[in-house]
């Protein structure tokens, strides 16, 4: 799904909410849990997961189309964990 996608299921769902105020909600929503996460938070959603993020250490690469060997620094990534509730859902027998 892609936000534009979300956007009008919300729309749809709350018809009662203008188009462009779910579109503000949804942009604060994710705004917020970057924000989080770049003052190296974690935002938890029970039921659905937890974001985070892991550090990865400097490392020496290649470049793809060329092969040339290219020195990549070291960074922090976005990590997601499903909750419990998730992993359910997504493992039915």
């Amino acid at each position: 799904m892609i936000r534009s996608e979300l956007v009008q299921k919300l729309t749809d769902a709350h018809p009662d909410l203008e188009a462009r105020e779910v579109e503000l909600i949804v942009s604060c929503f994710f705004d917020e849990i970057s924000k989080r996460l770049a003052a190296d938070g974690r935002v938890e959603l029970r039921g659905f997961g937890a974001f985070s993020t892991r550090a990865r250490d400097a490392r020496t690469g290649r470049n793809p189309r060329t092969g040339e060997v290219v020195e990549v620094g070291a960074k922090r990534v976005p990590y997601f964990k499903p909750g419990k509730e998730m992993r359910s859902r997504l493992n039915v027998d």
